[in-house]
């Protein structure tokens, strides 16, 4: 199949691995940053080839698992208004805030649906104008041009019913705080190619120069994954630290300059919570004060939030890359992708779940 065999070449997969076990000469540690990577590497048992010593790092890429409980459960408090149609991605409708998820609200009679697109909210507002329309906002650099161009929609249409709730993250301000962490292990990375398609990667430079760190935009097929990791070996064993594009096909310096602009026409950048990892300065993004009328959270003052984690769940180590879920007493057990306890294993782009779909450590549970 174009576009796919071409990337999954299983010749050029042996190659590029001869190529980076005679290149490694230490144990190097790398993560790879988005959760779709992840599943490539898992799936593929990518990580279990790499030469004795070297170990990947999955990291808190997933979008799903890093929006904050407080979100979940204002969602889930806005949504059980009857006057409101909430409306959202459908991977989202499944995770488990303190007492329940979106699906269980749905079924107990609850106006909440799934669309595939932020203007499919607009279009659902402009049908009902007797009804409010949320839409759950969340998401990195990759989600927030199309939640841009919504609240742009509604504005110059006059659409005043609708909503978002928002929550996007930065991918460069968490790379930076897992640099910082005084028990970090990781010496290299592959940034995300479809953010960095979307937002270059300027912002990568000067956290690769100022902390000696590889940092390659690496696509998502397997033969982009063994090429990013040979790049980022290549560039520790002969002593570099710059960023380097695997993913020619896809991603420009600059990236999508029209995506950028709507994004900061919109949004401004604020400090933001990780569910798992906590508040990273300057790490999300927030509507602008001038779209603050499309704000759920201000429209509809949902007030103080109380959160409560289900003790048994790992997911912030897992997401901050010091256990695998593996190490998690719930995993397989307690906690399944049928039945799960924290957003890891609900995620199609969780590590927890990419673990579980490839039957890792089912075995001894």
């Amino acid at each position: 199949m174009k576009h796919l065999d071409e990337y999954r070449d299983p010749a050029l997969a042996r190659r590029l691995l001869g190529e980076l076990r005679a290149t490694a000469t230490r144990p190097w540690t790398v993560m790879e940053v988005c959760g779709g990577q992840t599943h490539t590497i898992v799936r593929q048992g990518i990580d279990e080839l790499l030469p004795a010593g070297m170990r990947m790092i999955h990291g808190p890429g997933c979008p799903v698992c890093v929006t904050p409980l407080e979100i979940i459960d204002k969602a889930l408090a806005i949504a059980a208004r009857p006057e409101v149609i909430f409306t959202s991605y459908g991977d989202m409708l499944r995770v488990p805030g303190t007492s329940g998820d979106l699906v269980g609200l749905k079924a107990r009679g609850a106006d909440v649906r799934v669309v595939y697109s932020p203007l499919d909210a607009v279009r659902i507002a402009r049908e009902n104008p007797e009804r409010e329309v949320v839409f759950l906002a969340v998401g990195f650099e990759t989600t927030a041009p199309a939640n841009a161009m919504a609240v742009l929609d509604a504005a110059k249409t006059g659409v005043t019913n609708f909503s978002v709730l928002v929550s996007h993250v930065l991918v460069p301000p968490a790379i930076t705080t897992l640099l910082e962490a005084p028990d970090n292990q990781v010496r290299a990375f592959l940034a995300a190619g479809h953010v960095c398609a979307v937002m270059g990667w300027t912002e990568y430079e000067p956290i690769a120069d100022h902390y000696g760190v590889p940092i390659v935009v690496t696509g998502f097929e397997p033969l982009d994954l063994l090429e990013g990791i040979l790049m980022a070996v290549r560039q520790l064993e002969t002593g570099r630290a710059v960023v380097e594009n695997q993913y020619v096909r896809a991603v420009r310096r600059t990236g999508n300059t029209a995506a950028r602009d709507a994004v900061a026409q919109v949004f401004r950048v604020t400090d933001r919570k990780w569910r798992g990892i906590g508040e990273i300065p300057a790490s999300g993004l927030a509507l602008d004060p001038a779209f603050a009328g499309f704000d759920a959270d201000r429209r509809f003052a949902t007030g103080d939030i109380v959160t409560r984690e289900s003790p048994a769940c790992i997911a912030g180590e897992i997401l901050r890359g010091t256990r695998l879920p593996t190490d998690c007493q719930a995993y397989g057990t307690a906690c399944t992708p049928r039945t799960p306890l924290g957003a890891p294993m609900v995620s199609s782009e969780g590590t927890c779940a990419a673990f579980h779909n490839a039957g890792r450590g089912l075995e001894l549970r």
